[in-house]
């Protein structure tokens, strides 16, 4: 479920998180073997820096999705009347009464 702004859900910004961060697991880990010639200190420090990252970047995530800054107004996307058929027009006029918006 999308949240008050209309940005992501929580849900796909923890998804992009985690594919990022499995990206990101492969290159660190490809430079943390080069620097270190050792798979176990490569697995330990690649698994416990993603990990980290992960949470600090669904945290970002969210606080950006709370900022208006930069995003469109929903309401400005929406067509204007004179843009609608009339059938188009009866069935979102007869929805918004049923929604209790206007009588």
């Amino acid at each position: 479920m999308a949240s008050g702004n209309h940005g992501e859900s929580s849900r796909r910004s923890l998804l992009k998180a985690i594919s990022w961060r499995v990206v990101a697991f492969i290159v660190l880990s490809i430079v943390t073997y080069i620097f270190t010639g050792s798979i176990k200190e490569t697995g330990a420090i690649a698994l416990v820096y993603n990990v980290l990252q992960i949470g600090i970047y669904f945290g970002h995530e969210r606080l950006w999705d709370r900022i208006a800054w930069g995003k469109p107004d929903p309401v400005e996307q929406l067509p204007r009347a004179g843009d609608l058929t009339p059938s188009e027009l009866t069935a979102i006029t007869s929805h918004l009464r049923e929604l209790g918006y206007i009588e």
